[in-house]
């Protein structure tokens, strides 16, 4: 089950609740410390360098446990902060000291949690500003402990400046304040704290739900044994034109990926040549006014590469009609989206799949305004075209009528040309085999982010290696 997002208030209740069970903050605090120390040293060699900065509140304590947990086991450093000044003076020595000893540092931030609710003075400012400067270099990894310090509220808000992490390991829950927050990097729930359990009186509610690997136990299904190509779904791709036809390509291969029975390409006319040349395994077809898709077709993915200024006339209105007529699934993404005649006829699920930029044009608002607040325009989104949402970005959001999830895989690595041609076909693969619209949405986003964090590996890597590391 996705993990519910919480909003400070709802945090602190939960606390409230367990503590009126009996439960003693001193064991929370000691459990919190394990789970921090196991992923620390999971995550880190012993040849690496460990760093604490440790405040005084329950955060600080946090970490001091987790140090304890950690022991000998690798060469640490406890520097615990009270005096901003003499603090900054501190890092400004140790840090480059021992990024000078170590190959890796990693510097854990536990200063101020989520109760911090004021602005900082300049020294705090300082601070944080000096440790942000120190730690710019890849010998350094920061992991925030629950929150990058500096959060102050639920919407984002800071107190003047804001540690920029590499990790978050969010405690209990994920906090709703991280949900956007690229200051908070990859972000880890470390769960079973010790907390009341959830469920019944104590379980905050939450408009928002994150999504874990948990969520896929058991996926993808497995293959009936008399299986066929003709009882595993047929996909039709509408994609590539001149200049463009790459993304018909990554989309197709995105598509086998998922193990559909047939997939078929229908591209521009001027793209077929290119097209059909790198494709052996789908069926590839120049489009012609009166195109039918073959009666096997099961989904439709349409719109990548389509972005040639020169189509044959017809094709939009065609792909209108899909949108608007076809039976069964349908995917709109890059070009696609700003063909879209409305809400669709049939019952039959309709996915969206924009990145910020489209999401603005889509909604008639600038790319800062969906940014400065991508929960509200991806339902906005979801309601207006009564479709799947999924608002592509760091922290991919996923909205329909009823639910809104955050995805938490994926990276930097992913900002680079047909990443979402790959999503877009990938997703598309799962539909046409007949995969419930939620289920295919919310895996092929997860697995597509889950490939990119694996190839991190690497300090390039392209598309094409994308698409070899999806399952």
């Amino acid at each position: 089950m996705p993990i519910p997002v919480l909003t400070v208030e709802q945090m602190r209740a939960w606390e409230t609740a367990s503590w009126a069970a009996g439960i003693r903050a001193i064991d929370v605090i000691a459990q919190v410390g394990h789970r921090i120390g196991d992923w620390l040293l999971t995550h880190s060699t012993p040849e690496d360098a460990f760093i604490f900065l440790a405040g005084r509140g329950h955060n600080g304590d946090d970490a001091r446990a987790a140090s304890h947990w950690i022991g000998w086991r690798r060469n640490q450093r406890m520097i615990s902060v009270t005096d901003p000044i003499a603090a900054t003076a501190e890092i400004a020595t140790e840090l480059p000291r021992a990024a000078a000893r170590a190959p890796r540092v990693w510097v854990i931030d536990a200063l101020f949690g989520i109760g911090l609710n004021r602005p900082f003075t300049r020294p705090w400012c300082q601070l944080i500003e000096e440790l942000n400067r120190q730690t710019a270099g890849r010998a350094f990894r920061v992991v925030a402990v629950d929150v990058p310090s500096g959060l102050t509220d639920d919407t984002g808000g800071t107190a003047g400046a804001l540690v920029i992490a590499t990790d978050t390991l969010t405690v209990g829950a994920p906090k709703r304040g991280l949900v956007g927050l690229a200051a908070a990097g990859r972000i880890e729930v470390l769960t079973d704290i010790g907390l009341a359990p959830a469920g019944g009186p104590h379980e905050p509610a939450s408009p928002l739900d994150w999504c874990t690997e948990a969520d896929f136990t058991n996926f993808p299904p497995r293959r009936l044994t008399a299986a066929h190509k003709g009882t595993q779904g047929h996909l039709l791709i509408v994609a590539g034109s001149p200049g463009y036809h790459g993304a018909a390509v990554l989309a197709a291969r995105a598509a086998l990926r998922a193990g559909p029975g047939l997939v078929t390409v229908v591209c521009d006319p001027a793209a077929y040549g290119p097209v059909a040349a790198q494709l052996a395994q789908p069926m590839v077809h120049a489009w012609r006014e009166g195109f039918a898709p073959p009666v096997s077709v099961t989904a439709a993915v349409v719109g990548p590469g389509l972005a040639a200024p020169e189509l044959p006339p017809g094709l939009q209105r065609w792909v209108q009609s899909l949108w608007r007529d076809f039976p069964g699934p349908v995917l709109a993404d890059a070009t696609a989206l700003d063909w879209l005649p409305g809400r669709p006829t049939p019952a039959a699920p309709r996915i969206l799949t924009p990145h910020p930029g489209e999401t603005a044009r889509l909604l008639g608002v600038s790319t800062q305004s969906v940014q400065a607040d991508r929960v509200s325009a991806v339902r906005e989104l979801s309601q207006r075209f009564r479709a799947l949402a999924v608002l592509k970005g760091y922290q991919t959001l996923i909205a329909d009528a009823a639910t809104t999830t955050v995805n938490p895989t994926g990276n930097a690595g992913l900002a680079q040309g047909g990443t979402g041609d790959v999503l877009a076909g990938f997703i598309g693969g799962w539909l046409a085999r007949g995969i419930p619209a939620e289920r295919a949405v919310a895996y092929g986003v997860w697995a597509h982010g889950a490939a990119a964090d694996r190839l991190t590996s690497h300090s390039t890597w392209t598309t094409e290696e994308l698409l070899a590391e999806l399952r």
